[in-house]
């Protein structure tokens, strides 16, 4: 081992392509290759859920077994690791993770509490001397928490700091004052400086509270969530730690989405060969069952089915989108109130609207690949991966200026021939309608079209910028003395 090396411990609840619910298992998949890529020793670790794609995970091996504290019991943990491009490890016990889905269960407070002290457990177990134990949202919370009030007691753990990202604020991990003793926390934490959260026991606060430094997926959202608006209650304790709050985008795996080489779309292409990009859209309307017009532009919604996602503002112009000469297409699940309206409105508009209530990452990929738009009105979005793949791809952003689609998506400039994407501001269907029109006048002109879409390729927002921010942000929380 190289003592000279900065060494960082990534403890998140999912990491793809193992283990994935949403944009953490992303970061958490891609984040430590770029890091590893600048010369950091870093380790990984999440659950052995019942759920993980076991495909990945060449010659399994177990490596140790240690118990966890917890009130009065004692858990098991057994470790696991595996071939990766850099080391992983996986926690497993089969009662807390051995289950059909991630999260959502009635004792997730405990399932969590063993994993983030079961993680910490982990360093000493291999003898990695971790100089940031990087913690994610707030199933990670409480690791802040025991390193700082029980693990930096010991030697081996006493120079160790954290670092807490939030990911999504919105799900923040809130318990009855109850669980405090099950996860071995006395009373004394349920104060409003700590863990109290209105009359809860909140695992993000935790985070928030006992993190060495907090971090957050963009610098818009950073600054957005220490107002009511978007803090979800949690505002005036990110307020307080303003001076160690960092907003650092997130970045895109390019190796993974690449036009030019992606075996799961019909046709490859790149800026400099763009002409397939043609045949994609064929195929999807083909395969959609879509007419095949290649002179009608293809709007995208690739999404979780949820309010955050700016579908309220969708329902609220379909009639009139639908009378627009273009073609939509919808991929994605969640809220039944958002599958049975899209689905109802594609069955009365099937040479419009083509609604897939399904999570099929393949056909997503190919969807990127057939779009000329890629519709993202969120109501809020800490920093957002779909607009970045589209943009990958070739399909021109229509996003609400909020998060990191403010810090992603410009508005495109007919004179300077600058710009990605269509950009509104209010939180109205109205807006959005109004980018939707911009962005029919721009495919009408394509000449400017063309130009926005080779910007929009051609946009960098790989990890490598990210992973050099976390980087200078890691050495300023080992050495708080040098900034």
């Amino acid at each position: 081992m190289d003592n000279n090396k900065l060494k960082v411990l990534f403890v998140a609840s999912e990491v793809s392509p193992y283990v994935k619910s949403g944009g953490l298992g992303d970061v958490a998949g891609s984040l430590p290759k770029a890091l590893q890529a600048l010369g950091v020793d870093v380790r990984v670790v999440f659950p052995k859920y019942g759920t993980i794609n076991e495909a990945g995970l060449e010659n399994l091996r177990h490596i140790g077994t240690m118990a966890v504290q917890l009130d009065w019991r004692q858990p098991q943990a057994d470790i696991y690791t595996f071939d990766a491009p850099y080391p992983i490890y996986l926690i497993k016990n089969d009662y807390y993770f051995n289950r059909g889905h991630l999260y959502g269960f009635g004792d997730d407070y405990e399932r969590f509490a063993f994993f983030s002290k079961a993680a910490i457990g982990l360093l000493a177990a291999i003898d990695f001397q971790a100089d940031i134990i990087h913690f994610s949202d707030w199933q990670t919370g409480l690791g802040c928490v025991y390193l700082k009030d029980i693990y930096s007691k010991f030697m081996f753990y006493d120079k160790t700091k954290s670092l807490f990202t939030i990911h999504n604020l919105q799900y923040q991990g809130n318990f009855g004052r109850d669980v405090l003793p099950q996860v071995d926390l006395n009373d004394g934490y349920f104060v409003s400086d700590k863990l109290e959260f209105y009359g809860n026991a909140s695992y993000m606060k935790a985070g928030l509270a006992y993190a060495d430094h907090i971090s957050t997926v963009s610098r818009t959202y950073a600054a957005e969530i220490q107002t009511p608006r978007y803090g979800y209650g949690m505002e005036g304790m990110l307020k307080s730690r303003d001076h160690e709050l960092t907003g650092i985008l997130n970045g895109l795996d390019y190796e993974e989405n690449n036009p030019a080489t992606d075996p799961r779309i019909f046709a490859n292409y790149s800026t400099k060969d763009p002409a397939k990009k043609a045949v994609n859209k064929q195929m999807v309307q083909e395969l959609l069952g879509l007419p095949l017009n290649p002179d009608v532009p293809i709007f995208a919604i690739v999404s979780r089915l949820a309010e955050q996602k700016g579908l309220d503002l969708i329902a609220g112009c379909m009639q009139d989108l639908a009378r627009r000469d273009l073609q939509l297409v919808i991929l994605g699940t969640g809220n039944q109130h958002y599958e049975h309206l899209f689905t109802n409105i594609a069955y009365f508009c099937p040479d419009k609207i083509s609604a897939n209530i399904m999570f099929d990452g393949d056909l997503a990929q190919k969807i990127y690949a057939a779009a000329d738009f890629f519709l993202m009105p969120s109501l809020f979005e800490p920093c957002g991966l779909g607009q970045l793949i589209a943009m990958r791809y070739g399909a021109l952003p229509i996003v609400r200026k909020t998060g990191g689609l403010a810090d992603t998506i410009s508005h495109y400039d007919y004179v300077t021939r600058q710009g990605c994407g269509l950009v509104f501001e209010d939180y109205l269907a109205s807006g959005l309608l109004w980018a939707v029109d911009e962005a029919l006048h721009l495919y009408a002109n394509q000449e400017h079209f063309k130009a926005a879409r080779k910007n929009a390729m051609k946009a960098d927002f790989s990890w490598t910028a990210s992973a050099k921010e976390y980087v200078e942000l890691y050495n300023r929380i080992k050495n708080p003395s040098k900034i």
